[in-house]
C-alpha cells in the first residue's frame, strides 16, 4: 500500500497524535491526503449526508450554565436563530428517506458573536474513532465499483474487522435505525467539545437534543411500505408539520466533565465510539430548540447550506477528540470544493454579526469591497486586528509523536453489551432479525467473525443473531 505519490504506508489504522489521547499532528500527510481526496470524490452533491431537509427555528435558553461557558448564546433568556439540517448518511440525493441509516443532525446558530455550528447525528457515538479510517468506512457505504450496487459484504467485512464499530452498529440495527419521522429523533453533538467560562476555566462537554415529540421508529416492513409509496417521507412530514403550525421542539441539555475527572475516567472521554454514562455525568438542562419556519428556496438555503465544527464562538472550543479534529479541517475544505471558496458569503451561511477578515480573491467573491491600504496584516492603516482577550487557556499536552494503536487496551464491548442488555426482549428479537436481513449475501466467514464481536458484548447477542441467520454460532464453540 502506498500514497498517491507512491510512498509506502507503514500504518493505515492509526492517526499520528501527541500521546494516545493527545491531539493530531498536522504533519500526518497520510490523514490529510485521505480526507482531502475523499472530499473531492463526488460532485456536485455532498460526499456523505447528500440527501437532507432543513428548517429554521429558535434556541431559547431557559437555564443558567454561565458557570461553565461564557458564550453569549447561553445567556439566560437568550433567543438565537438557528438552522437545523437533517440527513441520511449513505444514500445519494435520490435515496429514500425511510431507509435504515444514521440521521445527520447539523445545527447552525446565528449568534451575536458569529456562527456556531454543531455537526452531529441522531446517535451519540460513531463507527470509528480514528479519522484515518473514515474514508474507508464511507467507501463501504457507497456503491461497489463494478456492480454499482450497495454491498452488505463490504459493510460487514469492515465492521467485523473494526470492533470499535460495534456500539454504533448495535444502535443502527436496533429500532432506532429507522426513525418514523425526523421530528421523532434525538440529536447529539456526539463529539466531546470544551466550554470556557469567564474565569478561563475549561470543562469538557457533550451536547444532547432530546425530542419532545417522543422517539418513534419503524420496522423493516413498515419502512418498506412507506418507501413503496413515498420516497420523500421525512421531507414531507417535516415541511407539512411546520406549515400547519405544528412546530417540533427539542430539550437542549449538556453533560459536563472537569479536566481533573477526565484525566482518570475509566473511559477515554475523547473516544467517539463511547458515551459518558448519565449516572456519572447527568444531563444538565439548558434550553429549548424549536423549528418554526421552512426555507423559501431549497437549493439556496438547504443544498448550499454549509456546516462545519470549525465554526465556534468564545466560550465554546474543541477537544483532543481525533475525529473532531479531523472534521475541523475536512468539513470546511469540503464546502470550499463543493460550493465555492467564499461559501460563507451566501445568505444561508452568512453570520448575522459583522465579519472582518483578510480573505481575498477566489471563486464566488460575491461582494465588491472598497479598495483599502489595509489588505494584509499587520498593517499601519487601521485594519482589523487580533483580540487577545478571546484566547483560550492553554491545554497541557504530553506524549511522543507516534501512530498509537487505538485498539490496544480499548474495551469495545462493554458499552455495546450494556446497550444490548437495556433492550427489552421484543426489541432484542427485532435487532436479531434486522441484522440477519442486513447480512443477506455476506460470506459466512465474515458472519462468523462478526458473531465473535457480538459474543464478546453478550453471548445472548451472538446466539440470537446466529439463530436468526440459521447458522452455527462458532463464537460459542457451536
Amino acid at each position: 500500500m502506498t500514497t498517491s505519490a507512491g510512498n509506502p504506508v507503514a500504518d493505515n489504522q492509526n492517526s499520528l497524535s501527541a500521546g494516545p489521547r493527545g491531539p493530531l499532528l498536522m504533519q500526518d500527510y497520510q490523514l490529510l491526503e485521505k480526507l482531502a481526496h475523499q472530499n473531492r470524490e463526488r460532485i456536485p452533491e455532498r460526499t456523505v449526508h447528500a440527501k437532507g431537509t432543513a428548517a429554521y427555528g429558535t434556541l431559547t435558553i431557559t437555564h443558567d450554565i454561565t458557570q461553565y461557558s461564557k458564550a453569549a448564546v447561553f445567556k439566560p433568556g437568550a433567543k438565537t436563530e438557528a438552522l437545523l439540517r437533517f440527513s441520511t448518511v449513505a444514500g445519494e440525493r435520490g435515496a429514500a428517506d425511510a431507509e435504515r441509516d444514521v440521521r445527520g443532525f447539523a445545527l447552525k446558530f446565528y449568534t451575536e458573536e458569529g456562527n456556531w455550528d454543531m455537526v452531529g447525528n441522531n446517535t451519540p457515538v460513531f463507527f470509528v474513532r480514528d479519522p484515518l479510517k473514515f474514508p474507508d468506512f464511507i467507501h463501504t457505504q457507497k456503491r461497489h465499483p463494478k456492480s454499482n450496487l450497495r454491498s452488505n459484504t463490504a459493510a460487514w467485512d469492515f465492521w467485523s474487522l473494526s470492533p470499535e464499530s460495534l456500539h454504533q452498529v448495535t444502535i443502527l440495527m436496533s429500532d432506532r435505525g429507522i426513525p418514523k419521522t425526523l421530528r421523532h429523533v434525538n440529536g447529539y453533538g456526539s463529539h466531546t467539545y470544551s466550554f470556557i467560562n469567564a474565569q478561563s476555566e475549561r470543562f469538557w462537554v457533550k451536547f444532547h437534543f432530546k425530542t419532545l415529540q417522543g422517539i418513534q421508529c419503524m420496522s423493516n416492513a413498515e419502512s418498506d411500505a412507506v418507501i413503496a409509496k413515498d420516497r420523500e417521507s421525512s421531507q414531507r412530514d417535516l415541511f407539512e408539520a411546520i406549515e400547519r403550525g405544528d412546530f417540533p421542539k427539542w430539550r437542549f441539555c449538556v453533560q459536563i466533565m472537569s479536566e481533573k475527572a477526565a484525566a482518570t475516567y475509566r473511559w477515554n472521554p475523547f473516544d467517539l465510539t463511547k458515551v459518558w454514562p448519565h449516572g456519572d455525568f447527568p444531563l444538565i438542562e439548558v434550553g429549548i430548540l424549536e423549528l418554526n419556519r421552512n426555507p423559501e428556496n431549497y437549493f439556496a438555503e438547504v443544498e448550499q447550506s454549509a456546516f462545519s465544527p470549525s465554526n465556534i464562538v468564545p466560550g465554546i472550543g474543541f477537544s483532543p477528540d481525533k475525529m473532531l479534529q479531523a472534521r475541523i479541517f475536512a468539513y470546511a475544505d469540503a464546502h470550499r470544493y463543493r460550493v465555492g471558496t467564499h461559501y460563507e458569503m451566501l445568505p444561508v451561511n452568512r453570520p448575522k454579526s459583522p465579519v472582518h477578515t483578510y480573505h481575498a480573491d477566489g471563486p464566488m467573491r460575491s461582494d465588491a469591497p472598497k479598495a483599502t491600504d489595509a489588505y494584509y496584516e499587520p498593517n499601519s492603516f487601521g485594519g482589523p486586528t487580533q483580540a487577545p482577550r478571546f484566547a483560550e487557556p492553554p491545554l497541557q499536552i504530553t506524549g511522543d509523536s507516534d501512530r498509537f494503536n487505538h485498539r490496544d487496551g480499548n474495551d469495545d464491548y462493554t458499552q455495546a453489551g450494556d446497550l444490548f442488555r437495556l433492550l427489552k426482549p421484543d426489541h432484542q428479537a427485532r435487532l436479531f432479525q434486522n441484522i440477519a436481513a442486513a447480512m443477506a449475501g455476506v460470506p459466512e466467514f465474515i458472519v462468523q467473525r462478526q458473531l465473535v464481536h457480538f459474543h464478546r458484548a453478550d453471548p445472548r447477542y451472538a446466539a440470537g443473531v446466529a439463530q436468526a441467520l440459521g447458522v452455527k454460532n462458532r463464537a460459542a464453540g457451536g
